[in-house]
């Protein structure tokens, strides 16, 4: 996005000097009035709150600065498909957090749980993967300032607050950002500590949501100059989001046993009746805390420290989905859902300059804790009620007992990061930005899998009532050389750019999984698989021990013609990968690293004297061998590598200072994803993909034969839409003093398949298409700002998410369960409409 500047005699405009923690902005505000004073008699005198003269009533778009190739770079000279929600849009649009910004960013799209859980993917490049601990990689990297934030299960959901823009790149951004940026990147860049002058901010708002509760809103920012070569910068916020989903009252009888189980609360709970208690409305509340704390440190002219701290506490109850069955917006759940999620990362960032050569030192040390308790009852029904499993559950004394299963989960992340990089000076003819890179994350996994009364016989040795237990750590590690080496064949017109990156990765599982030798005792997993008596932080023993490790490159070739100072297109070839890792399934193979390759033609361009910018990019990307993952026996994830698929696409967006007073901007994607290969849904023994499988071909891993390819050649990716779409308009005025201001946005997201394999999308479900449109209006006096805005002002539901608690094929099986004819999926959606109010000043 392009900020406004105003053309013709000097117009000078109240600034904005961002924003202060709650606490600290009142204080400042009560401790020093004068200045407050002083501020608002300067906004006063100057021309800001009357509108220019008549000759100079026209705007430009500002150059937008952004650092997408590890330089600060005008965002109209980078020829990548970039597009970029600055200081004032993310503001003006009331982003909050990760589902409000990513509406906005039209070669996004994800999944999610909930806050905290999102699976990102750009331009069409998903699988479907249901986002297990034990899974692949993220095919999008998620930065914040210079540092790797994504995790295993997905990225850090972190508040938006004193955020200086979000960079979103489309496409391979292997050779500078490597792993798990095999689709794209999102880069989110924090304002930093200013040394030249104390500024503060604070901003308060309350809103309600319908068919839902109250929620509000505090947040602030302080930046204090210690020295003239010197700043801190600390920001805060808390924030309670109002929940919206009801826990109807129900129950359900388990076949083998005859028990009831209820969510009301109250009953007698008689021997065959047992009451949990878990219904209620609005249950799926958040309640959010966090804060920032950076240093920045002039050591001369040439070199800085920047060190930073941040940290988030989340706290979520109930979930965020709906059963259409029981409602649009409400459930059955009988057990509790919650998710308590505390991450802190920190962070040193070096800068400096050796001769000419800018030098860059980044490192970073992210922590992250989620515990979470979730129903996971819907197992237990649906396999008793096809398969009698709750025939096999039963006490101490032998007598059947109620077999609902409940998770109690504890996830421990640390990720550390490294790199050095060395750029050359960006004016010269030849130049070069060159690294080393080095990357360790490793997931501590403990999932309980508990059933109240649970005999002993039939528990994990150690765990009372636990049915499976998985006690392991994953050791993600990728280390690797980059650079890319630009040269003008003609000096600012004709550049072209060739790139490279050197990696190795080495990814290792180990711990155990499994259920007691008393409910297995043949299989080859659990206690009756144990490879070692030792114990296993906790677990009775080891059962499962095993790594992979891979060393290979990829390139990247882009020619940029600068056809005048405003106009530019340009051709890219490019190269992104997603590392392979180890199933956990014995049987199975490792599954192997997929790479996505890039076809661009894209353009940037401004016209109408700096009125009017479009830009855009139509591509072909071939995804190879791409990981496919899903749920198989026992609720084991299982990772295969399945073919080839392509993409086809365009995207686009404008900017238009259309007069003095009215902004609009737009963004579009169009994409073709689809298999260009049959996915069968196995491999050979060394784990590379089989793409011919006619009905009567044999799976080599079992054994057994195959009625045909899962997804045939030509099926639809799912999880993207084909077309997604925003327009944006911002009208404002200024009244005596006031500058008055309305602003409508609009986001269109297509139709969605929810599932690679027909059989299994046919069961879930498409997500269908939604169109949803936000509407602000408000004021600005002398560094004050009020705002009244609606969200989803038509109260339209968008699927986010179809999904099941256990293979589609069994809990989404149609016409079994009378009780749920047309199995039971769960539906993720939207927020219902929300209206705010925003008070917010700055100093």
């Amino acid at each position: 996005m392009h900020k406004v500047r105003p053309r013709g005699p000097t117009h000078t405009r109240h600034i904005t000097l961002s924003r202060l923690p709650l606490a600290a902005a009142i204080c400042l505000a009560m401790a020093a009035p004068a200045a407050a004073q002083d501020a608002a008699q300067q906004a006063t005198q100057g021309p800001a709150a009357n509108p220019p003269s008549a000759p100079a009533k026209t705007k430009t778009l500002d150059a937008v600065t952004v650092t997408a190739q590890k330089r600060e770079e005008n965002l109209q000279k980078v020829p990548i498909s970039l597009q970029v929600l600055d200081t004032d849009k993310l503001q003006e649009l009331h982003v909050q957090n990760f589902n409000d910004y990513v509406k906005y960013l039209p070669s996004v799209s994800y999944q999610t749980y909930g806050p905290g859980f999102a699976l990102i993917y750009m331009r069409g490049v998903a699988s479907g993967g249901d986002g297990n601990h034990s899974g692949s990689q993220p095919s999008v990297g998620v930065y914040l300032d210079e540092q790797p934030v994504t995790t295993i299960q997905g990225p850090l959901d972190i508040h938006m607050y004193d955020i200086a823009r979000v960079e979103s790149l489309s496409g391979p951004q292997g050779t500078l950002y490597g792993a798990s940026a095999e689709a794209g990147a999102i880069r989110i860049i924090t304002n930093k500590p200013d040394p030249s002058g104390f500024a503060a901010s604070y901003s308060v708002g309350v809103d309600t949501v319908s068919h839902g509760g109250v929620g509000y809103t505090a947040e602030g920012m302080v930046n204090i100059p210690m020295s003239p070569s010197a700043a801190i910068r600390l920001v805060g916020w808390d924030e309670h989001d109002a929940g919206y989903i009801n826990n109807q009252v129900g129950s359900r009888t388990f076949p083998s046993s005859g028990i009831t189980v209820s969510n009301a609360a109250g009953c007698s709970n008689p021997p065959n009746l047992i009451c949990t208690g878990q219904a209620k409305k609005h249950y799926n509340d958040v309640d959010t805390q966090g804060g920032r704390a950076a240093l920045k440190f002039n050591l001369n002219d040439d070199w800085s420290i920047s060190p930073t701290i941040m940290g988030q506490h989340t706290i979520t109850n109930g979930a965020f989905a709906s059963d259409p069955q029981v409602g649009s917006l409400a459930l059955t759940h009988f057990y509790p859902d919650y998710a308590d999620d505390r991450w802190i990362q920190a962070a040193l960032t070096v800068e400096g300059k050796i001769g000419n050569f800018d030098l860059t030192y980044a490192y970073s040390h992210l922590t992250r804790n989620q515990e979470e308790d979730n129903d996971y009852s819907d197992y237990s029904f649906w396999y008793d009620t096809i398969a009698h499993y709750g025939a096999y559950i039963h006490d101490n004394a032998g007598n059947l007992i109620n077999p609902s299963q409940y998770i109690q989960a504890h996830n421990h992340y640390t990720k550390q990061s490294h790199e050095l990089r060395i750029a050359s000076p960006a004016d010269d003819r030849l130049r070069v930005v060159a690294g080393v890179f080095f990357q360790r994350q490793v997931h501590e996994i403990q999932q309980d899998y508990l059933i109240n009364g649970l005999g002993n016989d039939l528990s994990v040795p150690g765990w009372p009532n636990t049915l499976w237990l998985t006690e392991q750590e994953r050791v993600d590690r990728d280390e690797a050389l980059f650079g890319e080496l630009s040269y003008d064949f003609i000096p600012e017109t004709l550049i072209g750019t060739v790139g490279g990156r050197w990696f190795h990765t080495n990814n290792s599982l180990k711990g155990f999984y499994g259920f007691s030798a008393g409910f297995a005792p043949t299989s080859t997993y659990g206690v009756a698989g144990c490879t070692s008596s030792n114990p296993f932080h906790g677990a009775p023993c080891m059962d499962f021990d095993k790594g992979t490790k891979e060393t290979d490159s990829l390139g990247k070739a882009n020619l940029t013609w600068q056809i005048t100072p405003d106009q530019m297109i340009y051709g890219t070839w490019s190269q992104g990968f997603r590392p392979g890792g180890i199933n956990r399934r014995g049987s199975l193979p490792p599954y192997k690293s997929d790479f996505l390759t890039n076809y661009e033609l894209g353009w940037k361009t401004t016209w109408f004297d700096h009125r009017l910018s479009y830009n855009g990019a139509v591509f072909r990307e071939n995804w190879k061998d791409f990981q496919f993952s899903i749920l198989g026996a026992n609720g084991l994830t299982e990772i295969r590598n399945a073919g080839q698929a392509r993409i086809d696409g365009i995207e686009q967006d404008v900017n238009w200072a259309a007069t003095y007073n009215l902004q609009i901007g737009a963004g579009m994607a169009y994409y073709n994803a689809k298999l260009t290969q049959d996915y069968c849904g196995f491999t050979d023994t060394s784990g590379n993909p089989i793409t011919n499988c006619p009905a009567g071909s044999i799976n080599p891993i079992t054994g057994t034969a195959v009625t045909g390819p899962l997804a045939p050649k030509g099926t639809r990716l799912p999880v993207t839409p084909k077309l997604k779409y925003n327009l944006n308009a911002r009208y404002t005025t200024n009244i005596g003093d006031y500058e008055v201001f309305g602003q409508v946005a609009v986001v269109h997201v297509g139709e969605r398949t929810s599932d690679l394999r027909v059989f299994a999308n046919d069961l879930v479900g498409n997500m269908p298409a939604y169109t949803t449109a936000d509407f602000s209006f408000g004021a600005k006096y002398h560094g004050m700002s009020l705002d009244l805005y609606v969200t989803n002002a038509f109260d339209k539901r968008g699927q986010l998410f179809r999904y099941t608690e256990c293979a589609a094929a069994t809990c989404a099986a149609h016409d079994v369960v009378p009780q749920y004819p047309d199995g039971q999926v769960y539906t993720v959606m939207n927020q219902p409409r929300t209206v705010g109010l925003r008070f917010s000043q700055e100093f």
